[in-house]
């Protein structure tokens, strides 16, 4: 490997991955926090309306959110290795 190839002594692709990754977090973190108060929001503010539920039915849902995003991924997994193959 060259020396201009790499990075502070990483390969330059390492510091796309990291920020690519970094972003990708912040985003998914940050929206399922912006998600529960667009839940918990009352419908009648005319300026950030929301869909006026509890907390618990907001919160309910984040946790089914959160376990389907991992979950899911087993059965998607099952799917690809048993119907859809190597493609």
């Amino acid at each position: 490997m060259h020396s201009s190839d790499t990075l502070f002594g990483h390969p330059k692709g390492l510091f796309v991955l990291f920020f690519t990754e970094l972003w990708e977090r912040f985003s998914f973190y940050g929206m399922r926090a912006i998600l529960v108060l667009y839940l918990t929001a009352q419908t009648t503010d005319l300026t950030n309306p929301g869909l006026g539920w509890t907390s618990d039915e907001a919160l309910a849902l984040y946790g089914w959110y959160g376990m389907m995003v991992y979950f899911m991924g087993i059965f998607g997994g099952r799917i690809a290795d048993k119907w859809l193959g190597f493609g």
